[in-house]
């Protein structure tokens, strides 16, 4: 049998930092994948768009924040995660961005719940493969 390789897909992960926590989102019966799991904010990143444009575009989407309530504290190096069962081979750009007013945050379909954390505590929730090492790549506590 040949093992046919994985089909590469870029996405964002974005994290939401207010004081000492950062948002997850649990993951809705409506999306594609990984439904019912905590995620950060994330999207495939299109054709013809930056990983950084991407980025500003979920978190609109997902939480209703603009660009003016957000500071990116940083970017970090992509990340590559192979699922054998969903023959994909992600590969994971992460963002940490600061935001200002926690209360703005309205989200949409393809969240059911958010909740926020320590940073410390990610590895107790159910969450998308590898979020914590995703976290870690842009966060140092």
């Amino acid at each position: 049998m040949i093992n046919k390789p994985l089909q590469e897909k870029h996405v964002v992960t974005c994290f939401l930092k207010s004081e000492n926590e950062i948002l997850i989102l649990r993951r809705s019966a409506q999306v594609g994948s990984y439904q019912g799991k905590w995620a950060g904010v994330s999207g495939y990143i299109e054709v013809k768009t930056t990983a950084d444009e991407q980025a500003f575009i979920e978190i609109e989407e997902e939480t209703s924040l603009d660009r003016k309530d957000l500071k990116l504290v940083k970017k970090g190096k992509p990340l590559p995660i192979e699922d054998e069962k969903l023959d994909v081979k992600w590969v994971v750009h992460p963002y940490l961005f600061q935001i200002k007013d926690r209360d703005k945050i309205k989200i949409d379909w393809e969240h059911k719940e958010t909740q926020w954390i320590d940073p410390e505590d990610i590895a107790n929730y159910q969450t998308v493969p590898k979020l914590k090492e995703t976290l870690a790549r842009v966060y140092e506590s």
